[in-house]
């Protein structure tokens, strides 16, 4: 069975030479996403709060768009630009899970794309 691009309009188009999301087989591998507005393309970054909800957004459409939901998701990878804000991504991002967290790890970064503080990025398996 070979790989499927994943493309939904309900969240922001890649800015470079990726994919939204691969499917392959019943892995689906979600690129990093970031706080941009699929509506308008601008970025809702006005704290670390917005901004998460808006990844966690972008995330939640491509899960979407495959089939899958966040009780899928076995693996994330939060990058953030201020260890200090932790908590606050914390919080909204585990608004999105049923107490069946994925394994994670967060990780400080000195940038980001487009110069925003949260990007996470998915695996699910179905």
């Amino acid at each position: 069975m070979g790989k499927k691009i994943i493309c939904t309009p309900t969240a922001p188009p890649p800015i470079g030479p990726y994919n939204q999301a691969i499917l392959q087989g019943n892995m689906l591998f979600i690129s990093g996403q970031i706080c941009l507005d699929p509506q308008n393309g601008e970025l809702k970054n006005k704290d670390f709060k917005e901004e998460t909800e808006q990844v966690m957004n972008n995330l939640q459409a491509i899960l979407i768009e495959a089939g899958f939901g966040f009780s899928d998701v076995v693996k994330a990878t939060i990058f953030i630009t201020d260890m200090k804000c932790f908590s606050e991504v914390n919080e909204v991002y585990g608004k999105y899970f049923d107490q069946n967290f994925p394994a994670r790890e967060t990780v400080e970064v000195a940038a980001l794309p487009k110069f925003v503080n949260v990007e996470i990025s998915m695996i699910a398996i179905k």
